[in-house]
């Protein structure tokens, strides 16, 4: 069988790991690896090359995607399904492992609607795939948070100011709850629940009253009471996508002249995206990615490989991408407690 893999949406560490998954495990079954560079854009434009098991030494432990990555959308491209099918058949393609979050494998579960045959492998930073327990590189970015966070701690602890942290988190906010609970912060703000300002700012002035130097951790999509703060600009990406941004800065402003006291904001940004990914993240990833082929190699199309407790398991495309996983409530819950 041949095989094609591709990796779509932005990059997290782990995905080398499944690529080296996916090619040796292939390539002991007997099946022929082949790389689609830069997301969908790969097959939409025919652009590819195979992968062996020599070529994929020694990238378990680095970061990003030797096939490049890009916010390609084949569904905006007029005639895109077809022309990815079309170069498939050319190509001798029987099938592809789709390695990417919501935007990807919405894609490859359009794929598999019209009969091209997909698998899917769950991978986002923010880990709001449903259907699965985490998915790889959310380990790490969440551990990269959390010392940043313990870092900015000691310097507002010498200067007596109240640190900003802004995390990733577009529509749901799992790194800034873990990174928050992991790093003791003060305040947790998430997209799933807006926020008052004003109590923000009593939790801050409570913790200066106490003799500490607060630390608030917001995912880049929290929105106060009565509307987003800001937004870094209006472009918006293949996929509708609105950059967010700013809640860190808008959040020093007020904190500032509500309080009087000093407040600094740092945003993280893709420094959570980047380097070396945990041991967590590289057994997840692998496991992943060996599922995914064994999958192909039953005609099990269609899926996506999704940790359940310690186990991995196949379930549809539609499983994984149909809703949002997001905080709930009752979690949240739990954090409050060390508010303020």
């Amino acid at each position: 069988m041949k095989i094609g893999a591709l990796t779509g949406g932005g990059d997290c560490p782990g995905l080398n790991a499944v690529i080296r998954a996916v090619v040796v495990r292939g390539a002991s079954l007997g099946h022929e690896i082949v790389g689609y560079r830069d997301g969908w854009r790969g097959p939409l434009e025919d652009d590819r090359f195979d992968l062996t098991p020599d070529r994929v030494e020694g990238i378990l432990a680095t970061g990003g995607t030797i096939l490049g990555s890009s916010r390609t959308n084949p569904l905006a491209e007029d005639g895109g399904i077809d022309r990815i099918g079309e170069n498939m058949a050319a190509a001798g393609i029987d099938g592809l492992i789709a390695i990417g979050g919501e935007d990807t494998l919405g894609v490859a579960r359009a794929l598999t609607d019209v009969g091209i045959k997909v698998i899917g492998v769950p991978k986002t930073i923010d880990n709001d795939l449903g259907a699965t327990d985490y998915t790889f590189g959310f380990d790490t970015a969440v551990n990269i948070a959390m010392e940043a966070t313990d870092r900015l701690r000691t310097t507002g602890e010498s200067h007596h100011r109240a640190m900003i942290v802004e995390v990733m988190g577009r529509h749901a906010g799992w790194i800034a709850f873990h990174t928050g609970m992991a790093a003791g912060a003060d305040v947790i703000l998430i997209p799933e629940r807006e926020f008052d300002v004003d109590e923000v700012c009593r939790h801050v002035e409570n913790r200066f009253a106490a003799g500490h130097a607060p630390i608030v951790v917001a995912a880049e999509g929290a929105m106060p009471i009565g509307g987003f703060p800001e937004t870094a600009d209006d472009s918006t990406d293949a996929f509708g996508h609105v950059r967010l941004g700013g809640v860190a800065a808008w959040l020093e402003r007020e904190v500032k002249e509500r309080t009087g006291r000093d407040a600094r904001a740092t945003v993280l940004g893709h420094i959570q995206r980047g380097g070396s990914p945990t041991a967590f993240d590289r057994v997840l990833a692998t496991r992943c990615g060996l599922h995914a082929v064994a999958a192909a190699s039953e005609g099990n199309w269609g899926t996506m490989a999704a940790l359940k407790g310690t186990g991995i398991e196949m379930v549809t495309l539609a499983e994984a991408v149909d809703e949002l996983k997001t905080v709930p409530s009752s979690l949240y819950a739990e954090a409050e407690v060390f508010f303020g």
